[in-house]
């Protein structure tokens, strides 16, 4: 198998389960109806572990343009390959998304709830704040991209790696994946967002592509960040990571100032 099919193999594997999980959860008539928030999380996890397990040995199972880009950064992958990947894990993710789709083919109809059809595809943020979603995309991968690495420094047992890489994925959605339906992953949401704009789904909305150069631009900032602070700080012992995470925090700080700020003067007015 060449790595191209091997990205797309695996982000369809990705989609499958995990755009899978939060269809079982949202739509209407499914055995798994509302039930919650820790079973997507686990489906999402489980849907990474399941498709590096499948696609490893042929690609390394990037499955995420963030990766890719990540390790290019440090000189970990080639550049001239990240096109190739990233095509790849896009129409993986269309793909991934079809299929999940065409499984839940009947519950379309019997949900009438636009807003949980488009969460089955792509994410969207809790409460609308653009600032506030960049910087938890960000934040959350750039803790995937260095728990990534630093999990990638240990020895497990052989074939645990997946696992505890799934496992991490749980971790970041329940603890950060609360406000912007933790994407870190653009094609995850870029490839299933065109399937939800171009598939014919019964009662659908609309696409919400005002918001989607978040889930975009946050995952490859954090991303790349993740990737230069693990280097920089547990690989060459440099301080400048350490400055890059105060800035990280810096922006954030004053983002929620900002935002607060901006609330008191509209109800003063």
């Amino acid at each position: 198998m060449t790595p191209f099919l091997g990205e797309l193999i695996g982000t369809m594997i990705l989609i499958i389960f995990g755009g899978g999980v939060v269809a079982g959860v949202v739509l209407k008539g499914s055995k798994a109806e509302a039930s919650g928030w820790i079973v997507i999380t686990f489906g999402w996890g489980l849907g990474v572990a399941m498709a590096i397990y499948t696609v490893g040995q042929f690609s390394g199972a990037h499955i995420n343009p963030v990766v890719t880009v990540s390790l290019a950064a440090i000189g970990e992958f080639p550049w001239r390959l990240v096109p190739l990947y990233v095509i790849a894990q896009l129409i993986g993710a269309f793909v991934g998304a079809l299929v999940v789709w065409l499984h839940y083919f009947p519950h379309w109809e019997a949900t009438e709830d636009a807003d949980a059809k488009l969460a089955v595809f792509c994410t969207a943020p809790a409460i609308a704040h653009t600032p506030a979603n960049l910087i938890s995309e960000i934040i959350g991968s750039f803790v995937l991209v260095l728990g990534v690495l630093a999990i990638g420094a240990n020895t497990f047992s052989e074939g645990l790696n997946p696992l505890i890489i799934g496992l991490l994925i749980v971790a970041i959605g329940l603890s950060l994946g609360g406000t912007t339906g933790y994407a870190i992953n653009p094609a995850r949401d870029l490839g299933p967002r065109l399937a939800h704009c171009l598939l014919p789904i019964a009662g659908k909305g609309g696409s919400h592509w005002k918001y989607a150069w978040v889930p975009v631009v946050g995952p490859l900032l954090g991303g790349i960040a993740g990737a230069l602070f693990y280097r920089h700080v547990f690989i060459e012992h440099s301080g400048l990571a350490v400055a890059m995470a105060l800035g990280i925090v810096a922006i954030s700080l004053a983002t929620g100032v900002l935002g607060a700020l901006k609330r008191t003067s509209v109800s003063d007015a």
